[in-house]
């Protein structure tokens, strides 16, 4: 194949690799679907990567006539080793889509045949899962699950039955998940006031995987909520997500769970609510497992929150490696992560600052961190708060051999 010259109008302009599939946009120029696609929907751009003019409609047309020119000159070269593209399948259309919903509700057995041809429909490509979305197939699966879950916590049902319901709210999230909704779907499926509750549900009593797609899905649905929702969020939601937090199910997970509760920890309520679900000892655990530079930077960040009440300070101080694992998460990890570790730190030397725990920041090596901090680049707001507590308890520090004299002196007692 590298010996043969392929024509340029063959290629994507985004990937300059030979287009199976290519489709115009509406400044005339024509991609491959995947590369445009990714570009528009995953990258979020609205430009035309070659004219930079914007794209005023994000409808994509099959340039069917370049897909055969393509095709037959594959065919010609084929004794080059050039392999034939086979003929992509057709966008799914709307009336397909509502005809398998109507058709999902007639029987448990052909709803689990339509749920599997759905998510075989929104694995194909971007266009399947817009039309899936404004199809209101997201909002007749949030149903779905509301409907199971609901169906599944009674207690009289066979095991069989229970099983069937599982697997169906299974595949429903699961496709859910896959349609990456815009924020207009995402507020859609927040509308459904139990959804939420059914999400809590499945991280509960779900498989693992299913207990990892609702709480990505959750995040996605935080970031667009309103307060209102956020600020009515049960206790057992917490208890849920600090369990999945817990068992790290996976990376991607664990971070989406800790975007969850620094979305929902932003309201002072929930700081309460996650606190008495023991969230405090599960971030201090992850931090302590973890040198992954985002990830701390998030554990950090809500532990930041949780400190801003006496119930996660007395939680952070129970734990035995609390104030430790912060203090050395310091200047070790990024200029973030050292801002939201003094947080914590001031949180507690103002609110908390008993005689046993100034002694314990002594011996844990916190004082030392801190006169550090006022001494290397790391953030005039980060220096100064180290800088106040320095001053605030110098009294109670000032035979400590880890702070320098010329330090000492400009902390009086």
């Amino acid at each position: 194949m590298a010996e043969i010259e392929i024509p340029p109008y063959f290629l994507c302009p985004i990937t300059l690799d030979i287009m199976k599939d290519p489709v115009t946009v509406s400044t005339g120029i024509t991609y491959d679907r995947e590369s445009i696609e990714k570009w528009i929907f995953s990258d979020k751009n609205s430009i035309c990567p070659v004219t930079k003019q914007v794209l005023v409609d994000p409808d994509l047309t099959p340039n069917i006539t370049l897909r055969r020119f393509i095709q037959s000159w594959c065919t010609l070269n084929a004794t080059h080793g050039v392999e034939r593209l086979p003929t992509p399948k057709a966008p799914v259309t709307r009336s397909q889509l509502l005809k398998l919903i109507s058709d999902a509700k007639s029987s448990q057995q052909m709803q689990t045949k339509c749920l599997q041809t759905l998510r075989s429909v929104a694995n194909q490509n971007q266009t399947n899962r817009r039309c899936m979305e404004t199809a209101g197939v997201a909002d007749f699966l949030a149903a779905l699950i509301v409907k199971n879950t609901h169906e599944a916590s009674r207690s009289e049902l066979s095991e069989e039955y229970l099983s069937d319901l599982n697997k169906s709210s299974d595949e429903a999230l699961a496709i859910i998940y896959s349609l990456r909704l815009t924020e207009s779907g995402l507020k859609r499926a927040l509308n459904n006031g139990d959804f939420v509750e059914s999400l809590t549900f499945v991280m509960q009593n779900g498989s693992y995987e299913s207990r990892a797609y609702a709480v990505m899905l959750l995040k996605s649905m935080v970031e667009v909520a309103e307060p209102s929702l956020l600020i009515s969020l049960k206790p057992e939601f917490f208890s849920e997500v600090s369990q999945i937090l817990s068992d790290q199910i996976s990376q991607k997970s664990t971070k989406a769970t800790l975007k969850v509760l620094i979305g929902t920890c932003a309201w002072g309520r929930n700081r309460i609510k996650a606190v008495e679900a023991g969230a405090v000892p599960v971030l201090v655990e992850l931090l302590l497992d973890s040198s992954e530079k985002r990830t701390c930077e998030m554990v950090l960040a809500v532990l930041d929150y949780l400190c801003q009440c006496a119930e996660g300070r007395a939680e952070l101080m129970r734990h035995g490696a609390g104030l430790a694992v912060v203090s050395k998460k310091i200047l070790r990890v990024s200029q973030v992560a050292s801002e939201r570790g003094v947080r914590i730190l001031n949180s507690i030397s103002r609110f908390s600052a008993t005689h046993g725990v100034l002694m314990e920041m002594l011996q844990t090596g916190v004082v030392a961190k801190l006169c550090l901090v006022v001494q290397v680049d790391c953030g005039s707001k980060t220096k100064e708060r180290a800088r106040e507590m320095l001053k605030l308890h110098s009294r109670a520090w000032k035979n400590s051999s880890c702070i320098p004299s010329n330090l000492m002196s400009a902390y009086p007692s």
